[in-house]
């Protein structure tokens, strides 16, 4: 409401500057154009349509590959397909899900994740496998790599608990022959990381936490099997 306040006294005093070069009366000539046009704004801008006075967009955040894996004695081997995360709805855009109780989801208001969580998560995962070296190639399915292994996850939960101040990560993962769509090993992998708040930076950055774990054994445990 305060948007529409201010458009209309805008429009106001542009109505009173016009008529003083008038004889016409500012409110039939020039006061009711130019409060409708205002209002047309504010209202708009209120809606989320992006008007005079809409709402700037929360700040984007990323997400952090894992790295410091332990040293490999073997030469590496293998190669890995890292298909996009499969999501439901919640965790498909670039909102960060905050769970206010068990049954109840909400999206933070004051940060967001700079992609598609899902897409960020292929991203992230693909560099933590390259960070490892226990792998010869690892690449998305565009790249048309010479492999039968593709790794398949599914997130189940990537929020914060609002109740108890924790990120929680929950992944489960196949890795997959891609030929016979024969699922070779499945491991669901959860971890969570303590939080100040239960919104903004601090949540953010324990959700990263948790998320460079979860990668890390993800990297450790496939790499045994590819």
């Amino acid at each position: 409401m305060r948007q529409v306040a201010e458009a209309v006294r805008v429009a106001k005093i542009a109505g009173v500057r016009r008529w003083r070069g008038s004889r016409a009366r500012p409110a039939a000539r020039f006061g009711a154009p130019a409060l409708a046009f205002a209002l047309a704004l504010a209202l708009s801008g209120c809606g989320g349509g992006g008007g005079l006075f809409s709402k700037a967009a929360p700040p984007a955040f990323d997400l952090t590959a894992a790295h410091d894996f332990p040293h490999l004695t073997r030469a590496p081997r293998g190669q890995l397909v890292i298909a996009e995360p499969t999501a439901l709805a919640g965790y498909e855009s670039e909102k960060i899900v905050v769970r206010p109780n068990a049954v109840e989801a909400a999206q933070m208001g004051d940060a967001q994740w700079q992609d598609r969580l899902p897409k960020l998560l292929q991203a992230r995962l693909l560099q933590s496998f390259e960070a490892a070296g226990r792998l010869r190639a690892v690449g998305r399915p565009a790249d048309k790599l010479a492999t039968d292994f593709v790794l398949v996850t599914e997130v189940r939960a990537f929020e914060i608990s609002a109740a108890d101040r924790t990120a929680v990560i929950e992944l489960a993962v196949k890795i997959v022959r891609e030929r016979t769509g024969r699922i070779m090993a499945a491991r669901v992998f959860r971890v969570t990381a303590p939080t100040e708040a239960a919104d903004g930076a601090a949540a953010v950055a324990a959700l990263n936490d948790a998320f460079v774990k979860v990668a890390r054994e993800i990297v450790l445990w496939a790499s045994k099997i590819v």
